[in-house]
């Protein structure tokens, strides 16, 4: 299988050895490169899948074949990513918030806390989110979310996300690029919110810092008050 994905970029590269994949070994090479763009998220699902639609609509393998190679391939990279998370563990991403400049332990606490309520949520809808596809794993493992729940929706998270991006390529065949243009707008609008929130936090983390320096510096410029003696 070929794909006019070469414009002589490192990304390029990097998917035309995910095709190379398919040609090799069949659905397996899908399901591969999915599991590699789990841990490596610059490698786009949303062109890896295609293209794997794009075999089946070739004959290459079939559907349900790409449908379950590369689900399987989320799921394992999912797992890789959250085995990270329960190595890191909530004290030693404490240990190291304490050190970073702007961030406290108690970031960690709340993190972990929002994500003990809401993570099931948080893992099956952002197995459809890109950027958070991925990185969703880890306060997963971070938390031990138990294993049956987070393969369970990880599954059907990454199933659902899996089967548009495959039936795309499936259906739209050579055409499979006017995907992309969607893709982008979508993907382009989570940087933009990532990078607005950031600069929230800083803004706000900063100001808050500087709000508490000048009031200890107020405090140790006023002079102490007299001490009163008893009258005789």
């Amino acid at each position: 299988m070929t794909a006019s994905t070469s414009d002589g970029s490192w990304l390029s590269s990097l998917l035309d050895w995910s095709v190379s994949l398919m040609d090799v070994i069949g659905p397996a090479g899908a399901g591969l490169a999915i599991a590699l763009e789990n841990l490596f998220p610059p490698l786009p699902s949303e062109v890896v899948l295609p293209m794997a639609g794009l075999a089946a609509s070739r004959g290459s393998f079939t559907l349900f074949e790409a449908l379950a190679w590369t689900t399987v391939g989320s799921i394992v990279g999912a797992f890789l990513l959250y085995g990270l998370g329960a190595w890191l563990g909530a004290d030693r991403l404490r240990r190291v918030a304490a050190r970073v400049p702007l961030l406290h332990p108690e970031d960690i606490d709340r993190t972990v806390g929002w994500f003990q309520r809401h993570g099931g949520k948080a893992v099956f809808f952002g197995r459809m989110i890109p950027i958070f596809r991925s990185l969703i794993s880890i306060p997963a493992g971070v938390t031990r979310m138990p294993l049956w729940r987070f393969g369970l929706l990880t599954a059907i998270g990454s199933l659902i996300w899996n089967t548009v991006f495959v039936l795309a390529g499936y259906l739209l065949g050579e055409s499979w690029h006017v995907v992309e243009q969607y893709v982008d707008v979508l993907q382009n609008v989570v940087i933009v919110v990532v990078v607005v929130a950031v600069a929230w936090f800083v803004f706000v983390r900063t100001r808050t810092l500087i709000t508490a320096s000048r009031t200890r510096a107020v405090v140790e410029e006023a002079p102490a008050e007299p001490v009163s003696t008893p009258a005789d």
